[in-house]
């Protein structure tokens, strides 16, 4: 069940009913979906973005839910507005919103890119001139622009260039109506919902930025006078550490860097540069020409920010002990604070009883331009992630065992904890050491971690993170096992044609119903070889066996209509979870691609 704590600006009333145009003080609803016949998962949030006139609630089931206020109707009246299904993230900016669905495909509207029909949603990432660059895995929206981030991980932005905000002359390029490359090599893009600036961060751990700096918002120091940054110019003099997030407001920016170097919790701490004039900096400075650390004593030593939100000119900080911090501007309640005056340092937000505290890391924060929301939203994971945590402790495909430090033993898989402990022997030693350290419970904290690759428990984590290979997905890990040849693990054989191929069950059992349904059976077959489905071709063959392991398709196959045919054939007969990307999917994609 779904729980959502909401302040600011209420232009919900048919949402958040009986209440001010103000609300100052957190309070708490409950989304109702229409349908009463939908489960629990259906009704789940996953995400919310919002900006000034719209808001969109995204939910578990890939499904999402826009109120939308008509800035041209003097009455606000509310429209509520169904999107297509099989949604992975919404992003909402000014005049701007985008949806990106699990195949990979951006729809987005907005005046500036569809000035016909803005309110109309329309495929922006079919209009990528680079036909191999159309699968987008991220996306991001500016004050009125909206950034994608590529699976070749290429950033481009589309919609306006006023300030430079896409890394162009805005005199030569006002706007675009197409996405155009802003830059390759890119991890990560940064901005905000009012924001007319940006952050791209490349894989080196390099940050850049271009747009508006009228108000030094992109901390490129004092030397720096130019007010429109209109090209990517690299951000100097960052912190050390780590950069997990950057959010922009209006005219300031704020970022979070986590210190790996230290020995206990990875530590969090978030810095600010911009105009101190709206209080959205945290410190109690004139305008701060470059990163600086926000220091409150509200922060205590054993504190950890697990979430941040930054909104027109407010921000809002989560921490692990349950707290909720924030400063800023509150001329409609958007801090939470009570009344609706202005907090230049961060002040503490007295929230409502949570339905879910004891699991505080799966709260999040969604701030909209004057107003603000917490939601109780847990991680999802891939499929096969989910069927990791499922079957780590199904006792036939466990062949390695740990003692807790009551005697008690947690059995485990040899293969994924040798890929996950970066494949060294000595790495499996120390997790035996640190499991004969910790209870039962804490022992089942720290594998699921290993298995879902998502950090659960901190302080547990801080105890294993030198060990595991944390930043890798577990469809690498599966990459990585199918390329080495002389894996000795693959315990399960398929004949076809004369030739052999080699499968860990655990594999076959998350990709494959078949399997499943021939391993997990309750007369146990140990025969480990099985004659299969010989119609296929070896190209197909090829490409159903990468896909088992890396969730991906080779990018040297060429696909043809005979391919899609024989896969599309296989993969009834294979009983393949379809998990996301789907495989009939990719192969339909990258066929148009070479076409």
């Amino acid at each position: 069940m779904n729980e959502i704590i909401f302040f600011g600006w209420n232009e919900f009333p048919k949402l958040i009913k009986n209440e001010p145009e103000k609300i100052t003080k957190p309070i708490q609803f409950k989304f109702e979906n229409e349908n009463e016949n939908e489960n629990e998962n259906e009704k789940q949030i996953k995400q919310i973005s919002s900006g000034i006139f719209s808001t969109i609630f995204l939910f578990k089931n890939g499904k999402a839910i826009e109120y939308l206020t008509d800035e041209e109707d003097s009455n606000q009246k509310l429209e509520k507005i169904q999107i297509e299904e099989n949604i992975q993230k919404v992003t909402v900016g000014h005049d701007n919103e985008a949806i990106l669905t699990i195949e990979g495909n951006v729809f987005a509207k907005a005046r500036n890119i569809n000035p016909k029909n803005p309110k109309e949603f329309i495929n922006i990432s079919s209009l990528i001139e680079d036909t191999n660059d159309r699968i987008i895995k991220d996306i991001v929206s500016g004050d009125n622009s909206t950034y994608l981030l590529t699976s070749n991980h290429n950033a481009y932005g589309i919609g306006s260039n006023e300030y430079g905000q896409l890394g162009f002359d805005s005199k030569t390029l006002k706007k675009t109506e197409k996405p155009i490359l802003m830059m390759k090599n890119v991890s990560k893009i940064f901005s905000g919902n009012s924001s007319n600036h940006v952050f791209l961060l490349n894989s080196n751990q390099e940050l850049f930025g271009c747009g508006d700096n009228m108000h030094v918002q992109l901390g490129l120091g004092k030397l720096t006078k130019e007010t429109q940054i209109q090209e990517l110019t690299k951000i100097q003099n960052i912190p050390k550490g780590k950069i997990i997030d950057i959010q922009c407001g209006s005219l300031y920016s704020i970022m979070l860097i986590e210190n790996e170097n230290q020995n206990e919790n990875p530590k969090r701490k978030l810095y600010s540069c911009g105009y101190y004039s709206y209080n959205g900096l945290g410190q109690e400075f004139e305008d701060i020409y470059e990163f600086t650390e926000i220091k409150s004593s509200l922060f205590e030593n054993d504190d950890n920010i697990l979430d941040f939100s930054v909104g027109y000119n407010h921000t809002l900080i989560l921490t692990s002990n349950s707290k909720l911090f924030g400063f800023g501007g509150s001329y409609y309640g958007e801090l939470g604070t009570g009344d609706t005056s202005n907090q230049p340092i961060p002040i503490q937000i007295e929230l409502p009883e949570l339905r879910f505290n004891e699991d505080i890391s799966n709260y999040h924060l969604s701030c909209g331009y004057w107003r603000s929301f917490l939601y109780y939203s847990p991680l999802s994971f891939s499929n096969l992630e989910e069927d990791l945590i499922k079957l780590f402790r199904r006792k036939e495909f466990c062949n390695i065992s740990f003692k807790t430090e009551n005697g008690e033993i947690i059995e485990a898989h040899k293969l994924i904890l040798k890929y996950r402990l970066n494949q060294n022997q000595n790495e499996i030693e120390k997790l035996q050491e640190i499991i004969s350290k910790r209870s039962i419970k804490e022992s089942n904290q720290i594998f699921e971690m290993i298995y879902s690759n998502r950090i659960i428990n901190p302080k547990l984590y801080s105890e294993i993170k030198e060990i595991i290979n944390f930043n890798e997905k577990i469809e690498e890990t599966m990459k990585r096992i199918y390329l080495n040849e002389n894996e000795n693990e693959n315990d399960f054989i398929i004949e076809r044609k004369e030739k052999q191929y080699k499968f860990p069950k655990l594999i076959l059992i998350m990709r494959s119903e078949l399997y499943r349904g021939m391993f997990l059976s309750v007369t146990n077959d140990t025969s480990n070889k099985v004659t299969d489905y010989s119609e296929l071709s070896d190209k197909s063959f090829q490409i159903f066996e990468y896909w088992i392991y890396s969730n991906q398709i080779k990018e040297e196959i060429e696909i043809t209509q005979e391919i899609i045919d024989e896969i599309k054939i296989g993969i009834d007969y294979f009983q393949l979870n379809q998990t996301n990307p789907n495989l009939f999917d990719l192969l339909i994609n990258k066929f148009n691609n070479q076409n």
